[in-house]
């Protein structure tokens, strides 16, 4: 399973935040050692220098004169200088200042200096052993460790992520344009009319934009061509097909056997002509509403039952947003096929309601359909042979049309094998209208 996020926008953002981070550390990284490292061993053997000048005076000062000096190194230099008797016994300052200054001690001295943190007002505290005094040394953290530095990294840092979150919403547009078109492409392949994408933004996106919209209008200019010729043929042979029948019932003399092959076959193509005729009325969509869906499978259970056994219970009242006409079409086909095809056993119809979506399954108890040619049977004229000969009847166009159908209203048809044997053709249908942008 891969890491890389799955969306342009995930893999944009992953990329460009590694990038960023990169070098970020790498600046962070020579600005510590050119500037920040440099500033603060300049900064600690300065103070190294001043605390060993400041002590060695003050042991070299008469006594008398001590006391003066002490005040001036607090006011003018921010030292705290005196004379102790113990040692002192807080605890030991952790920091890199620190280190560096006792090093810098330590190289002047020729003592091991302890810097100790300081009980409040900003002091840390030292100690030098000069002969027989003990001198403790306080100086301001604020005053001697180096913060500038610091602060002009932050602002870089602060520069650098804005820089990226910028290129992010940047990112971010481009990969919802995309995303509509992708949304877009994918409605208009299911034979529904997509919304129209703005024709704004970069003149790349724009150009898009331009080319979509007009592709999808030729689109659907050729289904509606299709429908209305599908429709015009269907009713047009049905004048000659009335005429054949008339002039086959009035020969007087002939072959019987091939007189009732001939009525079958003129039987079989107004079967053929009739379907084409309801799946053009039915791809309209002009009674696309809110509906209950129970009395619908009433009437369809009920007609059903007049040519096989049928387990309907109906539920409380369904409503859904449907097509009757489509819907129908749909599950008649279904229902037939299940009865058809259901080796006379009783076929079970279903209806669950859920938040967003209605599902209705027709299960049959028949041999059922290869997991491998579930989704092979909804291609037009596609036949099972050990199940669907050409002597059981149908068109092999009965699935097909439940398909594009349902992909025409942004329903979902689906067929899967039955426990203990059989078939479920389930369709669900989204509880309110479809969103054009799913």
């Amino acid at each position: 399973m891969s890491l890389l996020p799955r969306t342009l926008f995930g893999r944009s953002a992953l990329a460009l935040l590694a990038i960023f981070l990169l070098v970020q550390g790498l600046a962070l990284y020579v600005v510590w050692r050119t500037t920040v490292v440099p500033l603060w061993e300049r900064s600690a053997d300065d103070l190294a220098a001043r605390i060993a000048l400041a002590a060695q005076t003050w042991v070299e000062l008469p006594p008398e004169t001590r006391a003066d000096y002490e005040i001036e190194l607090s006011l003018r230099h921010s030292l705290e200088l005196g004379r102790v008797e113990a040692p002192m016994t807080t605890p030991r300052e952790e920091s890199y200042f620190g280190d560096l200054l006792t090093e810098a001690l330590g190289q002047r001295t020729g003592q091991t200096v302890t810097v100790h943190r300081g009980t409040g007002s900003g002091y840390s505290w030292l100690e030098l052993r000069y002969g027989e005094h003990l001198l403790r040394i306080g100086f301001t953290r604020a005053r001697y460790q180096v913060e500038a530095p610091l602060a002009a990294g932050g602002v870089f840092l602060a520069g650098g992520l804005l820089t990226l979150i910028a290129v992010l919403v940047l990112a971010r547009r481009i990969s919802r344009k995309l995303a509509d078109v992708g949304r877009s492409a994918r409605i208009l392949g299911q034979g529904r009319t997509p919304e129209r994408l703005p024709e704004t933004g970069a003149e790349e996106l724009r150009q898009l934009a331009v080319a979509f919209n007009r592709m999808a209008d030729e689109v659907q200019k050729l289904l509606e061509n299709r429908t209305v010729l599908l429709s015009g043929i269907s009713h047009d042979l049905r004048t000659p097909l009335t005429r054949l029948r008339l002039a086959l019932s009035m020969l007087e003399s002939g072959d019987p056997d091939l007189t009732r092959r001939m009525e079958g076959d003129l039987t079989e193509m107004g079967d053929l002509i009739s379907e084409m005729m309801d799946f053009s009325r039915a791809l309209q969509a002009t009674d696309v509403g809110m509906h209950d869906l129970v009395p619908m499978l009433d009437a369809l259970a009920r007609h059903a039952a007049q040519t096989g056994a049928v387990i309907w219970q109906p539920p409380p009242a369904c409503p859904a947003w449907v097509g009757p006409r489509a819907l129908h079409r749909i599950l008649a086909n279904l229902v037939e096929n299940a009865q058809r095809y259901g080796d006379g056993q009783p076929v079970e119809l279903r209806l669950e309601s859920a938040e967003r979506e209605v599902v209705v399954q027709v299960l049959d108890r028949g041999p059922g359909i290869p997991e491998q040619e579930l989704e092979t049977v909804f291609q037009p004229f596609y036949r099972l042979e050990a199940s669907r000969a050409r002597e059981t009847g149908g068109s092999g166009l009965g699935l097909a049309i439940v398909r594009q159908l349902a992909d025409a209203y942004g329903w979902r048809v689906t067929l899967a094998a039955r426990p203990g044997g059989g078939l479920v053709a389930s369709l669900v249908i989204p509880a309110g209208p479809v969103d054009q942008s799913q």
